[in-house]
């Protein structure tokens, strides 16, 4: 077989292309392929199929393709710019490639792949031997056409809350999707105009299935889904709650160790860690040390027993039920005088409602929370980002499930 029939068969061509030339080269280790077009080929015009499309010029073009042997493959072909009768140029669409791109399909597909098994563009550039915008645009490319495939699927339950998208206090707002755990878009800041037009980026359909919504307590967040999916239940997640519980423990814990130090010796030294932590077992060396610091007659102690207890309200199923506990459990701690526990109290009044609409979802923001060291990799890997569109792409690329596929 000659090499021209060969890599006509590799790449799947067929008339009007043909394979007119393979040229190899042992000193550049590198195979070019040139492709042509059959001559007088014509189009028809796709604005009048009674016309033809004009060639207005030609564009000399080449695509990095999968390597031969290990000889970088590249194929190369002069492609025309079609005029259409209302005036467009246009160039034409090739089979091997998709419009306007440095590599061939197959070269991006291998790409893709390469990518979902390695976080690191860097290594994938270093394997394949592409410049790192070449595949940083295969990257992009594959997350446009994955959000195009998402078909307009019943959403119950989603998942709002923030992250750190760049060094200090830059934050993204990102949607999750909690029955189906991914991803589902996400945008810079998380104010109510920048949370509305997140929301909007769902259709009004799947706005009006959604039930409930888990997010932190953050006004901005509480308004735009009161605006966008009224019918929509607020659900406060219970990992920020546990969190605002913890800080609250570990403040009292500051405060005490404070006094204590100035009196004399404080057994809450280097014990930060300790208050934070679970203990399953109780039997462990930690947990028996722990148990032993708990049993003084500490401030901090009562403070973590306040904030233990709270942990059965995650179970009541019925709201009746979750209301009682909780109004019987904020009634104690507010008597606890213990300021920073009686500040979160506050607060978690103030939102009761989110609170006790648990019981009846049952929903968190798991997922979201689960993506936090996805994320965190990703940003390493990246040493960080220039741009919110590389930020995007690739936590939409690893986390949102998207059909990747090259057409």
């Amino acid at each position: 077989m000659k090499d021209t029939a060969l890599y006509e068969q590799l790449l799947g061509l067929s008339a009007p292309w043909s394979v007119k030339a393979v040229d190899l080269s042992l000193t550049e280790q590198r195979v070019v392929v040139e492709v042509v077009l059959k001559k007088s080929q014509v189009w028809t015009d796709p604005i009048d199929a009674t016309k033809r499309a004009h060639i207005n010029g030609w564009s000399e073009r080449q695509w990095r393709h999968l390597d031969t042997c290990q000889f970088e493959t590249v194929i190369k072909a002069r492609v025309p710019q079609l005029k259409h009768s209302d005036g467009t140029v246009e160039e034409l669409a090739v089979p091997w490639a998709e419009r306007y791109s440095r590599v061939s399909k197959m070269m991006a597909g291998f790409v893709i792949k390469l990518l979902e098994a390695c976080p690191s563009t860097q290594a994938v550039c270093d394997l394949t031997r592409l410049s790192w915008s070449t595949v940083n645009a295969i990257m992009v490319s594959a997350v446009e056409r994955g959000m195009l495939r998402r078909t307009e699927e019943k959403i119950t339950h989603l998942g709002i809350d923030e992250k750190s998208s760049e060094r200090g206090h830059t934050y993204a707002s990102i949607m999750t999707d909690i029955d189906r755990s991914r991803v589902l878009d996400l945008v810079p800041e998380r104010k109510l105009e920048a949370t509305v037009g997140l929301l909007e980026t769902l259709t009004p359909a799947q706005r009006e299935s959604v039930e409930a919504v888990a997010m932190d307590m953050w006004p901005a967040y509480m308004s735009a889904v009161k605006q966008c999916m009224p019918q929509a239940d607020v659900v406060h997640d219970k990992f920020h709650i546990s969190k605002y519980l913890g800080e609250a423990v570990d403040t009292v814990r500051k405060q005490e160790h404070r006094r204590l130090s100035q009196a004399g010796a404080s057994p809450l030294a280097g014990s930060k860690w300790a208050w934070l932590k679970n203990y399953p077992d109780g039997r462990s060396a930690e947990a028996v040390s722990f148990r032993t610091l708990n049993q003084l007659n500490l401030k901090t102690s009562r403070a973590w027993r306040i904030k233990e207890n709270f942990s059965q309200f995650w179970s009541y199923s019925y709201k009746g039920a979750a209301k009682r506990f909780f109004k019987a459990w904020s009634d104690n701690a507010m008597r606890s005088r213990l300021e920073p526990i009686k500040k979160v109290v506050k607060m978690l009044r103030r939102h009761e409602q989110g609170l006790l609409s648990f019981s009846q979802h049952k929903i968190s923001n798991a997922c979201a929370e689960g993506f936090n060291s996805a994320i965190q990799l990703i940003k390493a890997n990246a040493r960080g980002f220039r741009n919110f569109t590389n930020y995007r792409a690739r936590i939409l690329f690893h986390c949102g499930k998207l059909n990747l596929a090259v057409a």
